[in-house]
């Protein structure tokens, strides 16, 4: 698993360094003083593990965060308990207190190394299309979510933000329709209309609705209507 150490205090990165040399599965394969560093070295060498600090100067770990289309396994080394655990009050990942304790980390490597899936290789080219598999950052106010793709039912446009269902959420995203609609890959997500873009792996009915156009129902009761427009090739990939 290939690690990136983000963090603006030099001796901090080199303790974990030390730290880590006893992890055979972990290779670190960069460091990063700032987010807009990291942020480069993320797309050069597609880590599957981030070590971030949150308060840095500059953007803070939450705004690199913000900054990514495909979001890598994170660990958060922080020194702020209080900041930390508001901020991830809902679906948390792990962080680890400064100064890190051996144990703690251990702790931490071990739980995600035991439910990380293989990361599979991308070609060049689906670099930039966001599967199933893919996970997403989202932050809407003080909470934060590391979502699956695979979970998220619905994309569903409200002005310039987008509203992101999944399990009983439905935070809001400033982002535009059109932009996710270019992230994500076609084989999976589909543009019902102007407003919506739906999971395929989540539809549970279709039925004819009015003007030529399908009413579709998604696990777990919510309805998406699907335009007359984009029927026909709505029918084609569902193979009706």
């Amino acid at each position: 698993m290939k690690a990136l150490i983000i963090d603006d205090e030099r001796l901090a990165r080199k303790e974990l360094i030390n730290l880590l040399k006893d992890y055979s599965q972990i290779e670190i394969v960069g460091e990063a003083a700032n987010a807009d560093e990291a942020f480069e070295m993320i797309n050069e060498l597609h880590p599957d593990l981030l070590f971030l600090d949150i308060q840095m100067p500059g953007k803070t770990g939450f705004e690199l965060l913000e900054m990514l289309d495909n979001v890598p396994h994170v660990i958060f080394t922080t020194a702020y308990d209080e900041f930390a655990l508001k901020a991830f009050e809902v679906n948390a990942l792990d962080y680890l207190l400064k100064p890190i304790q051996t144990e703690r980390l251990n702790e931490s490597l071990n739980k995600l190394l035991k439910k990380s899936e293989p990361v599979k290789e991308v070609a060049i080219e689906d670099q930039k299309k966001l599967t199933l598999s893919d996970q997403v950052f989202v932050k809407d106010g003080d909470k934060c979510w590391f979502v699956r793709l695979s979970d998220v039912r619905l994309f569903e446009s409200d002005g310039n933000y987008i509203k992101v269902y999944f399990d009983n959420n439905k935070p809001m995203i400033h982002k535009s329709l059109n932009a996710l609609d270019e992230k994500l890959d076609t084989r999976s997500f589909f543009r019902a209309s102007r407003k919506h873009i739906v999971n395929l792996s989540w539809v549970e009915s279709i039925e004819p609705w009015f003007n030529g156009g399908l009413m579709v129902k998604l696990k777990g009761g919510d309805k998406v209507e699907v335009s007359r427009r984009q029927a026909a090739k709505f029918k084609e990939m569902m193979s009706l």
